[in-house]
């Protein structure tokens, strides 16, 4: 999850298997120092429709941007700010590919893994939030 500006603000680490949209609800609760003002708007890619993430941001005060996939297509088009915003979410992962390790991943163990992605939003953010305040 990353605010407007791209500074990612929690991230959980599942197996390629899995899809993501099983894991949002718990990404969303992961950014409890952070969360959401109510009446924010979350953008999500197509992976991300379904019906019950749709009512759990809703229940949070949240305002879903999720396009319709093409087998549930209800409107014609993806909502705007869907549009106007993603690439916000697409700039980030391409700063984290940036990373060599992180672009394959060579270790062994989930808590490496992780601890190297957490370091990496920390440069991130460090980058990011340093221009602002520093």
């Amino acid at each position: 999850m990353v605010d407007a500006r791209g500074v990612p603000l929690s991230l959980i680490v599942t197996g390629a298997n899995q899809p993501d949209v099983t894991r949002a609800v718990a990404l969303l609760d992961c950014a409890r120092r952070t969360p959401p003002r109510r009446g924010g708007v979350i953008c999500a890619d197509k992976g991300y429709d379904s019906a019950a993430l749709r009512g759990a941001l809703r229940t949070r005060g949240l305002t879903p941007s999720i396009p319709h996939r093409a087998n549930q297509r209800r409107r014609g088009r993806p909502p705007p700010a869907y549009r106007r915003h993603r690439w916000v979410v697409e700039a980030t992962h391409g700063w984290l590919t940036r990373f060599r390790k992180l672009l394959v991943r060579y270790e062994k163990t989930l808590a490496g893994y992780r601890a190297l992605l957490q370091l990496a939003c920390a440069i991130i953010v460090w980058r990011k939030v340093g221009v602002i305040y520093g």
